[in-house]
């Protein structure tokens, strides 16, 4: 899929992967009222060999219990945004469909404190990797890319 806005393809693919920030996911809830959540993610572009079409994913983590596996469940159109949160304001934002799967061994979980803290070694991930709690994936399906960069007209944060 090809990104509207400043940036390619390769250029979406760079940031997504390199983002150290959460993703703003909206969606609806049961009673059609807007909601929005900030999950850690992980970027997977796709390959380019699927047949049944562009297979990109923004996969993120959360409890099995948490509002939002309902909210999707009930509604599977999302919006999202992956965006700097100091200038020169920069990001990728879209709207995609979410699906809830099953992260039994934590994979993902694990995955993104590596990302996010460093390690699983801290306070937040014995919390989180506690046996008794149940994991599931959001995977978002993005069908629409936009990117904006307004380090042009604000300079970069090294100056």
């Amino acid at each position: 899929m090809e990104p509207t806005g400043p940036w390619d393809r390769d250029r979406v693919d760079d940031y997504l992967s390199a983002a150290r920030v959460p993703v703003r996911l909206g969606c609806r809830t049961p009673s059609d009222r807007p909601w929005i959540v900030s999950l850690w993610f992980a970027w997977d572009p796709d390959p380019g060999d699927d047949p049944d079409g562009p297979s990109d994913a923004i996969r993120c983590a959360t409890s099995a219990d948490a509002d939002l596996v309902e909210f999707v469940g009930h509604d599977d159109e999302v919006s999202f945004d992956v965006s700097t949160n100091d200038p020169p304001y920069m990001g990728v934002r879209g709207r995609g469909r979410a699906t809830v799967l099953p992260d039994d061994d934590k994979d993902l979980l694990r995955s993104l404190l590596e990302k996010y803290l460093g390690g699983v070694d801290n306070p937040t991930g014995e919390r989180l990797l506690r046996p008794e709690r149940e994991e599931v994936e959001i995977r978002i399906r993005p069908e629409r890319l936009h990117t904006w960069d307004y380090s042009g007209r604000m300079g970069s944060a090294d100056e």
